[in-house]
């Protein structure tokens, strides 16, 4: 998800579809409208955006009202927002003159010039402008002119929305937190940063982390005792929470917020820390002596421990239940440096239902030895030879059983929530068919990698190209292709594809041996219907040409002969007669570069190609009606989906018209 804090600074957003508000708590109602834009982004291939305010509206126009109390920091409105997968949060700065905007300048100069919405999806009694003076009706009677159209949240669902939002700060404010819980759809949080306390926790044997909420609109729990979670650096431990003014200790009179954090003793002042509030376990209570103040602390550890023990079997239980098992298998050959520098990214993964598979294609190194000495657990498949990459894979997943793989270059590491973004896009919607995160260079992080960047594009001629990269220009990652967007194919080196699909479609081509099978594999797949998506919320870094480099006469072969076969097996027939002998008439420019470059191996590869491709062209005519066969039977659609096929020619649009990065396409 991206972040803006700067409305001088956004981005252009394609098809954007806006909801905008105050969003306090992200609760379930609020999940709803954010399910709500996200499925019209999807349908649209578009992004999701959500408008929030910063300072609360209510905190700028009645400075003086000090009874307000929010459910969520701006922080964690921030953290919840990308849990629940949306893809822009603009946190608007909200000033004095912002909501001076006459109703018709908050359409134009703010929604329009900002954010040229598609859609902007809203409440009822949404109100806007100076004095409130613009409604639903004013916005879509201006939805013509600025290119939108209002999709209108019906009453009863903001009607449900303001409810909950009362009910939770009751709830809340009464220390009722599990039915907060129930209501936000995750536990009520406090976030803060620790600070030093009196020590008196370590005289009783109960370190405390002392915590500055440090936002004074932040609404609190009671006083009391409560069974939480802790959650430090990406790690989350369990603990008990006190709220309140120490009464036994007299000499004390301030209300501190303090957890003592169960098994942890590190120094983590300054740090921030977050809780997750579970269920209260008792009010505050003055003891006469600390003696009988430390045994109550006793009996109130080991009734946080018994809450949150309860809670946790059930929590994985539904945690496997909820996210279905994914086979994320690596086909290795020669690469034992590769794994050994690589598995431990990938083996600490956070999706809680995974399972990794070496396959091995005949290494001549000790890469089996290796994993069976130093991964004893992980499981491995001789292959007894090298298959290519092609073959290679179909004779591993025939022995492997899950709903989704991922396909994973041994020389990727990956990121620890690489799985999650993509997997829960592909349960959301089930016509998406195969995925890709975002590849990056692993070598330089900040640039993304040839091998699939942001997703795969196909010309009108059949040539590829990504979002990010156009043949050998890779472009810096500033963040310019972070929408999740449908695409023509995605990158071999970390491929997700749903595993009924891969297998109805027959799998990779095995002649292809290596190279430019996935984009053959993905236009099947959008020839019977489905989407090939690519997720940047996802980010792996990508070595690149570990098992064959890029610019060899080898892959230059593979290249040219392999892209023929795409043409041949899957472009339309009436096509064919005038595109096979224009892209004979290309490779032979192709050979002319080569020739200016001194490249005369690569001249040879080309001529080998075509060689091989004329000797093929009836084998491959077959693998077209066989294919076709295949696609009738697992189609979900009539027509082809070819969303990401440029319609233009990236090779004159790269040479003669001097169009390097695909954002200038």
């Amino acid at each position: 998800m991206r972040v803006f804090n700067d409305l001088k600074n956004l981005p252009p957003f394609r098809n954007a579809v806006v909801t905008i508000g105050s969003f306090d708590g992200v609760h379930l109602g609020h999940q709803q409208i954010l399910k709500k834009v996200n499925d019209l982004a999807n349908s649209v291939d578009g992004e999701s955006i959500v408008i929030t305010f910063h300072p609360h509206p209510r905190l700028v126009v009645y400075p003086k009202d000090d009874s307000m109390r929010l459910i969520t920091t701006i922080e964690e409105k921030v953290q919840l927002m990308e849990r629940y997968n949306v893809d822009n949060l603009v946190v608007a700065p909200f000033t004095i003159e912002f909501s001076q905007q006459s109703a018709d300048e908050y359409i134009q100069k703010f929604l329009v010039e900002k954010f040229h919405p598609k859609y902007i999806v809203i409440g009822y009694d949404h109100r806007f402008g100076l004095n409130r003076q613009g409604d639903i009706n004013y916005l879509k009677w201006h939805g013509p002119e600025g290119g939108y159209k209002v999709i209108e949240i019906p009453k009863h669902e903001v009607d449900d929305m303001g409810v909950s939002s009362s009910k939770i700060r009751t709830s809340v404010e009464k220390g009722e937190v599990s039915a907060a819980h129930r209501l936000l759809g995750h536990p009520f949080l406090l976030t803060g940063t620790v600070v030093h306390g009196n020590k008196i926790g370590n005289k009783l044997g109960f370190p405390t982390a002392n915590i500055d909420i440090g936002q004074k609109h932040k609404l609190t729990p009671p006083t009391g005792i409560y069974a939480v979670y802790v959650l430090h650096n990406r790690q989350r431990y369990g603990g008990m929470l006190y709220i309140g003014h120490r009464p036994t200790l007299r000499e004390y009179k301030n209300r501190t917020i303090e957890v003592n954090i169960f098994g942890f003793n590190k120094d983590i002042y300054g740090d921030k820390i977050q809780l997750e509030l579970i269920e209260r376990i008792r009010d505050d209570v003055q003891f006469e002596q600390l003696e009988e103040l430390q045994k109550q602390l006793e009996k109130d550890r080991m009734r946080a421990k018994k809450i949150l023990g309860a809670r946790e079997a059930p929590r994985e239980e539904k945690k496997m239940s909820q996210h279905p098992r994914v086979a994320v298998v690596i086909l290795n050959y020669n690469g034992r440096a590769y794994l050994e520098q690589f598995l431990p990214s990938v083996l600490a993964s956070t999706y809680p239902n995974y399972e990794v598979i070496v396959a091995d294609n005949g290494s001549l190194d000790d890469s089996l030895a290796f994993i069976g000495e130093a991964y004893p657990a992980i499981k491995t498949l001789d292959l007894k030879g090298n298959h290519g990459y092609a073959r290679g894979y179909n004779l591993a997943l025939r022995q492997i059983e899950a709903p989704y793989y991922i396909l994973l270059n041994s020389d990727v590491e990956v990121t620890e929530g690489w799985i999650e973004p993509i997997v829960e896009l592909m349960e959301r919607d089930p016509t998406v068919g195969a995925c890709q995160p975002k590849i990056k260079g692993y070598h330089q992080r900040n640039y993304f990698e040839y091998a699939g960047a942001a997703g795969g594009w196909l010309d009108n001629l059949g040539y590829p190209f990504c979002r990010g990269r156009i043949f050998a220009v890779t472009e810096r990652d500033s963040g310019q292709y972070e929408s999740t967007q449908e695409v023509f194919w995605a990158t071999g080196a970390a491929f997700f594809i749903r595993s009924q699909l891969f297998h109805g479609l027959g799998g990779f081509d095995p002649d292809y041996f290596a190279h430019s099978e996935e984009i053959d594999l993905c236009w099947r797949i959008k020839r019977a219907g489905y989407k090939v998506m690519a997720r940047p919320r996802s980010v792996v870094y990508h070595v690149g040409g570990g098992t064959l480099s890029y610019n060899t006469p080898q892959k230059a072969y593979l290249n040219f002969r392999n892209s023929l076969f795409n043409l041949l097996k899957n472009e339309e027939a009436r096509r064919l007669w005038w595109l096979i002998p224009l892209r004979l008439l290309l490779d032979g420019l192709a050979g002319c570069l080569f020739l200016s470059q001194g490249k005369f191996a690569h001249i040879r590869s080309i001529l080998r190609a075509h060689r091989s491709f004329y000797a093929q062209f009836r084998k491959m005519l077959g693998k077209r009606r066989q294919g076709r066969e295949l696609i009738q039977k697992v189609s979900i659609s009539t027509v082809p989906n070819m969303a990401g096929r440029y319609p233009g020619s990236i090779v004159w649009s790269y040479y003669a018209r001097g169009k390097r990065y695909f954002r200038n396409l």
